[in-house]
């Protein structure tokens, strides 16, 4: 829990279309920049003007997947979100109701043994809660049939939600970094904080001197109702990754992650020491102000919404009072949320400024 559990978004802020369709193209968003809790405002194209040679920006190569399939529990239409793939071949699948506008509401769990019908004659077959939970809960281990990404790949669309105004292409919601995976699989969701990034921007930073290190993590469908922390995920930190991150520490670069996809994956590869070395697997890490960071100076990410599990490993990135400030701020000069709108660069206050460190008791007294 956070002080920011009481900001409240209004409606106009909620980004309802990719940037393309309301301005020149996928890089017209917003930069808000968190200095410590000195705070500046951007247009996102400014971005290489706020970095420096020998920083690195890591990113998540992790494709969005056309997760969303129409079916059939008995007499009762849903959607399935196909969220995760398992070691075992089953998937982490989220059954939920059509809304009437082309989204989706929740949908209670279960029950063990219920099959789902898809289209094309596949069928699906729900087996267990996923991580121990109630025979209500959210996500289910699913038997499915074989090639899901096939299925996906024919009949699937990517996830929406509620807030935004109509169904989009899977293309504006995959990323520059996006890479195909050997086996099909990808997140659920897009990681989006890196979605206003385009080749001629990723040229100009390189030109700057900023180095980007890849990693992958592919993301499972978000507890959009209820933010429940993120179940475990799978991951891989190359060795280059590990290595680049090192060296720029050991030369006062600094590490910023492209979304907390990417500290995700980069904490979990990370020792006590701060050492980053080379991983893969699943992480069921969730990064808070009390655990802290080891490997990452600074964050790129969007606008959260109140009580979203992200909102701390935000805290334990930045600090309380940063946050707080940036986010009054964002809402007084209308900063856009959600994964189309625009974006928060939450870098560590310049020594000498006056903006940092801060302490966490800043957060509590703030009133937005």
């Amino acid at each position: 829990m956070t002080a920011l559990d009481a900001l409240r978004v209004p409606d106009e802020l909620l980004a309802r279309v990719p940037a393309k369709q309301r301005g020149a193209g996928r890089d017209d968003v917003r930069l808000l920049v968190s200095r410590g809790t000195a705070v500046s405002h951007h247009a996102f194209r400014e971005l290489p003007e706020q970095l420096r040679a020998g920083d690195v920006l890591v990113v998540n190569t992790s494709p969005t997947l056309a997760a969303a399939v129409n079916g059939r529990a008995g007499g009762e239409r849903v959607v399935v979100h196909f969220s995760t793939r398992g070691e075992d071949g089953r998937w982490a699948v989220e059954l939920r109701r059509p809304d009437g506008a082309g989204a989706t509401v929740p949908r209670p769990g279960g029950p063990a043994g219920a099959v789902v019908r898809l289209p094309g004659g596949a069928e699906l077959v729900l087996a267990e809660p996923v991580a121990g939970g109630g025979p209500g809960a959210r996500l289910w281990w699913a038997r499915v049939p074989e090639g899901v990404p096939e299925l996906l790949r024919r009949y699937g669309r990517p996830i929406r939600y509620g807030y935004t105004e109509r169904d989009q292409p899977l293309s504006a919601y995959q990323t520059v970094f996006a890479l195909p995976s050997a086996d099909g699989s990808g997140s659920a969701e897009m990681p989006s904080a890196a979605r206003p990034f385009t080749a001629g921007l990723v040229a100009a930073l390189v030109s700057r001197g900023v180095q980007f290190a890849p990693l992958t993590l592919h993301t499972g469908v978000a507890s959009a109702e209820v933010h429940e922390p993120p179940y475990p995920e799978r991951f891989a930190v190359p060795a280059s990754t590990a290595w680049l991150v090192n060296a720029a520490r050991a030369g006062g670069g600094r590490v910023i992650a492209v979304g907390t996809t990417a500290v995700r994956a980069l904490e979990s590869s990370a020792g006590p020491d701060g050492v980053v070395r080379a991983a893969s697997g699943w992480t069921d890490l969730v990064v808070t102000p009390r655990r802290g960071v080891r490997a990452v100076d600074g964050l790129l990410t969007g606008l959260h919404e109140p009580r979203a599990s992200h909102l701390l490993m935000l805290e334990a990135v930045a600090g309380g009072a940063a946050l707080g400030r940036g986010y009054a701020q964002a809402l007084e000069h209308r900063y856009l949320w959600h994964e189309f709108g625009d974006v928060h660069l939450l870098l560590p206050g310049e020594r000498g400024s006056g903006s940092g460190p801060v302490p966490r008791e800043g957060l509590q007294s703030l009133t937005l």
